[in-house]
């Protein structure tokens, strides 16, 4: 099914990096209405942010709960009904395929979307060797991308590196996020394959996923403005 048209705002993700629900709470109010779309991980759920996601929710905006689900299918189908309670937009789970059709079932007809996270944007292929894959980065990323649309995943997670050849292959049919985004000149930090905003979108990126260029930023809401401006012009 084709993708809806997406605002332009709206493809920009914040991801709320932090270490607590108050120091969330203090960015999200310095960002404003500059920002629509906020994700949630790891640091800032386990310090009890998952209840962020439904007052973001409750206050209009949309949540990427991105937790990386991987586990025995009755566990993630579990914990993703839960999730789909939330009034979060998406939710990650890596994208093996006993996982992916766990979590599409755990979904059912909520308005949940699934991404399955491809290959981690801090790997490259020596990672992916040292951890005992056959396969490369490129490869490995088109097979649970066929896989993913086969069992009916609703997007992928993927590299800026990845997204032109996906967009080609999956694109009409898929989401397609990419975290790693670095607006130019910013550091790359812990990220093997990045990109900048306006050169994600114009390979075919449908939202991109950023994090401390904006919460790290002197001006945080200047520099989420900053990189939708980017995207407009990469639209255009």
């Amino acid at each position: 099914m084709p993708i809806a048209k997406i605002e332009t705002r709206d493809r920009l993700i914040v991801g709320l990096d932090l270490p607590s629900v108050e120091a969330a709470e203090a960015m999200i109010a310095r960002l404003g209405d500059s920002v629509t779309f906020y994700k949630i991980g790891y640091q800032l759920a386990y310090a009890g942010g998952l209840p962020l996601i439904r007052k973001l929710a409750n206050a209009g905006k949309k949540v990427f709960a991105d937790l990386k689900l991987h586990d025995i299918g009755n566990t993630v189908t579990k914990g993703v009904e839960s999730i789909a309670k939330s009034g979060a937009t998406f939710l990650t789970v890596h994208a093996y395929p006993q996982t992916m059709t766990a979590a599409v079932e755990g979904r059912g007809t909520s308005a949940l979307r699934i991404l399955g996270v491809t290959v981690l944007t801090s790997y490259n292929n020596a990672d992916l060797q040292e951890a005992g894959y056959r396969l490369d980065v490129s490869a490995l990323v088109e097979t649970r991308a066929r896989q993913a649309q086969a069992i009916g995943v609703d997007g992928l997670v993927c590299s800026g590196e990845e997204v032109t050849h996906l967009s080609k292959l999956v694109g009409s049919r898929l989401d397609l996020v990419v975290p790693g985004i670095r607006p130019a000149g910013s550091d790359a930090g812990d990220q093997k394959r990045v990109m900048t905003p306006g050169q994600a979108i114009k390979a075919g990126a449908d939202y991109l996923v950023v994090a401390r260029p904006v919460v790290a930023a002197t001006d945080p809401k200047a520099a989420a403005e900053a990189i939708v401006t980017e995207i407009a012009s990469a639209l255009d």
